[in-house]
């Protein structure tokens, strides 16, 4: 939990007790618990909303596509200029996707140069 031990967790209660006291310590556990309910609760009210807004087929959503970690801009870039291979891109294949790309020159040749795109 919040990558707290158990034992860290139970120096943390000992020292509640010591700056709280035994007097003031159950009316503050009292009010941390009604805390954690109110949160339970707006979490769960916000789940029944999503679910009510997203209607049938809300728990065949796959979070993990939606995840923003999973999005790798090179792999797009590869996948739209191979997209006639309808496959997909393996790392053997970045050198057929650079001389699609940019072929090589030869020596004293000029780099294409266009005009109009200046």
């Amino acid at each position: 939990m919040f990558g707290l031990s158990s034992e860290k967790i139970l120096i943390l209660l000992v020292l509640a007790v010591f700056i709280l006291g035994p007097e003031r310590l159950p009316q503050y556990a009292r009010s941390f618990a009604q805390f954690i309910k109110k949160m339970r609760a707006m979490a769960n009210s916000a789940q029944a909303q999503m679910k009510e807004e997203l209607g049938e087929g809300f728990e065949d959503l796959d979070w993990k596509k939606l995840d923003p970690r999973q999005y790798d801009p090179r792999r797009i870039i590869r996948e739209a200029l191979l997209e006639d291979d309808h496959s997909a891109v393996k790392h053997s294949d970045l050198n057929q996707v650079k001389t699609r790309i940019q072929p090589n020159l030869k020596p004293g040749e000029s780099a294409p140069f266009d005009q109009e795109s200046t």
